[in-house]
C-alpha cells in the first residue's frame, strides 16, 4: 500500500496529463502525442488505485484487469477504421453499464453508512449515476445496432413520442424521490430498479427517434453522457480522479456534439427530439423523387483524363471510401497529380461518416498530408475556381437540396458546394440515396459525371490510367 498523500499526488498527475491528452487531441499534428499523454496518464491512475486505494480482493481484481486488457488488445488488433463508429458506440455502453453496476454495488453494500444529509446526498449521487449510466447503456447498443446495420436507421416515430418521454421524466422525478425516502429507512431498492428500467427504455426511444444523417451527434452525445455517467460514480466513491476525468470527458463530448450540431444546422434538443432522414439507401420521400433528369457515366480513362487536365482538383471523402477501404489508392492519386504540378486538396465536412473526425483519421492512415486537408468552412468559398472535385462515396454532405429546398428533411445543413466547380466526378455503387434517404440533385446536373462501382477498384483503374 502507497500512502495517501502520493495518491493524492498521483491523480493530480493523471489529471494534468488527461487535460494535455484532450489538448493534443485537439490537433491532427499533435494527436500523436495527445494519445501518449492520455495512455500515461490513466496508466497511472490505475496503479495509484491498485495500490493506494484497492486493499483486498486483489485476485479478482488482476483477473478482472487481465480479461478486460486482453479484451481491449483483441478489438484494437482486429477493428478495421470502417467499423470504429460502432465500435466507439458499443464502449460507451460498457462505460454505462459499469455505472449501473457500481451504482447497485455501493447502494447495496453494508459497510457504507451515512445518516441525515450524507445518507440524501450520498442517494441522489447513486441515483444519478445509474440513471445517465443506464441511458447511455441502452442508447449505446441501439446507436451500434444502427451504425452496424443491424437495426436500419429511419427514425422511429411512435404517436405522442414527446409526451411519451414526458412522461417517461416525470417517472424518473417521482421515483427518486420514493428512492430517497425509502433509503432514510432501510429501502429503496424497488423504486431504483423501475427507475433503471425507465432509464433503459428513455435510451433505446431516444436513439431510435434520432435519423441515420444524425447520427455522429449520437456518437458525440452518448460520449457525454458515458463522461457524466463516469463523473456521477465518483462522486459516489469520492473519487476525485473519476469525477474530474468524467468531466473532461463529459464537457468535451458536449462542446462536440454542440459542434456537430452547428455543422448541420440543427438545434440539439431538435436531434433529440427526433432526427431527421430514412433507412440508407432507400428513396427519399421528400417530394424530390419526381424525373431530375439522365445522369452522364464517365469511366476510368475519361477520369484519369480530366484529372491530368486539371489545375485545381478537390477530393471529398465520404463513408463510402472508408467501406471501399479506398483512402491508400486516393492518396496514391494524390501524389501521381502533385507531382505534376496539380494542386490537389481535400474538402472534409464536419459529419462526413459515421463518427466526427472519420475521415481525418482515415486520411491520416494513409499518409495524406495535413497541409492538403481542410474543412468545409475553410475552403467552400473556393469551389468557383476548382477544375474537377472527386466525390468518393459521399451524398448527403454534397446535397444541393439542402440549400435549394426548403422541405428536404436536410434543409438548412451546410454542404460542400462542389457544383460550383467546372465539372464534379462523383464515385457510386448505385443510384441508391444516401444515409439521410434523401435523393440528390447533383448526380443529375450538367456538370456532373457518375463513376459507377466500388470505390476501390474504379480508384486503382484511375491510378493505372494516370
Amino acid at each position: 500500500m502507497i500512502s495517501a498523500g502520493i495518491v493524492t499526488v498521483s491523480y493530480i498527475a493523471a489529471t494534468i496529463l488527461f487535460i494535455l491528452a484532450l489538448g493534443g487531441l485537439s490537433n491532427q499534428e499533435t494527436a500523436r502525442r495527445g494519445n501518449w499523454y492520455g495512455i500515461t496518464g490513466m496508466t497511472i491512475a490505475l496503479l495509484a488505485t491498485i495500490f493506494g486505494v484497492v486493499t483486498q480482493n486483489y485476485v479478482e481484481l488482476m483477473v478482472a484487469l487481465a480479461a478486460g486488457g486482453g479484451i481491449g488488445i483483441l478489438l484494437a488488433k482486429r477493428v478495421q477504421m470502417t467499423d470504429m463508429p460502432e465500435l466507439v458506440a458499443i464502449l460507451h455502453s460498457l462505460v454505462g453499464l459499469a455505472a449501473v453496476m457500481v451504482g447497485y454495488a455501493n447502494f447495496m453494500d453494508p459497510s457504507v453508512h451515512f445518516t441525515g444529509v450524507e445518507l440524501t446526498i450520498h442517494d441522489i449521487e447513486t441515483y444519478l449515476g445509474i440513471l445517465i449510466g443506464a441511458v447511455t447503456f441502452s442508447g449505446s447498443v441501439i446507436a451500434f445496432g444502427k451504425l452496424s446495420g443491424r437495426i436500419g436507421g429511419k427514425p422511429l416515430t411512435l404517436p405522442g413520442r414527446h409526451l411519451f418521454n414526458l412522461g417517461l421524466l416525470i417517472g424518473v422525478f417521482w421515483f427518486g424521490r420514493e428512492f430517497v425516502i425509502e433509503s432514510a429507512v432501510g429501502g429503496g431498492i424497488y423504486p431504483l430498479m423501475i427507475m433503471t428500467g425507465i432509464a433503459l427504455i428513455f435510451g433505446i426511444h431516444m436513439v431510435m427517434a434520432i435519423g441515420g444523417a444524425d447520427m455522429p451527434v449520437v456518437v458525440s452525445m452518448l460520449n457525454s453522457y458515458s463522461g457524466w455517467a463516469a463523473s456521477a460514480t465518483g462522486f459516489m466513491l469520492n473519487n476525485d480522479l473519476l469525477i474530474v476525468t468524467g468531466a473532461l470527458v463529459g464537457s468535451s463530448g458536449a462542446i462536440l456534439s454542440y459542434i456537430m450540431c452547428r455543422a448541420m444546422n440543427r438545434k440539439f434538443l431538435s436531434v433529440i427530439a427526433g432526427g431527421f432522414g430514412t433507412a440508407g439507401g432507400t428513396v427519399a420521400s421528400s417530394g424530390n423523387n419526381e424525373d431530375q433528369g439522365e445522369v452522364i457515366p464517365v469511366d476510368a480513362d475519361e477520369t484519369a483524363e480530366m484529372l491530368l487536365n486539371a489545375s485545381e482538383v478537390m477530393i471529398i471523402p465520404g463513408y463510402g471510401m472508408a467501406v471501399a477501404q479506398a483512402q491508400h489508392v486516393v492518396f496514391e492519386i494524390t501524389k501521381a497529380l502533385r507531382a505534376k504540378g496539380i494542386n490537389v486538396r481535400f474538402g472534409i465536412h464536419p459529419v462526413a461518416g459515421r463518427m466526427p473526425g472519420h475521415m481525418n483519421v482515415l486520411l491520416a492512415e494513409a499518409r495524406v498530408p495535413y497541409d492538403i486537408v481542410f474543412e468545409m468552412d475553410e475552403i467552400n468559398e473556393d469551389f468557383p475556381k476548382i477544375d474537377v472535385s472527386v466525390v468518393i462515396g459521399a451524398n448527403d454532405i454534397v446535397n444541393p437540396s439542402a440549400l435549394d429546398e426548403p422541405d428536404s428533411p436536410i434543409a438548412g445543413m451546410p454542404v460542400l458546394e462542389c457544383w460550383k466547380g467546372t465539372t464534379s466526378i462523383v464515385l457510386k455503387r448505385s443510384m441508391a440515396t444516401g444515409y439521410a434517404g434523401v435523393q440528390n440533385p447533383l448526380f443529375f446536373k450538367d456538370n456532373t459525371r457518375m463513376l459507377f462501382g466500388d470505390a476501390k477498384e474504379t480508384l486503382d483503374a484511375v491510378f493505372k490510367a494516370l
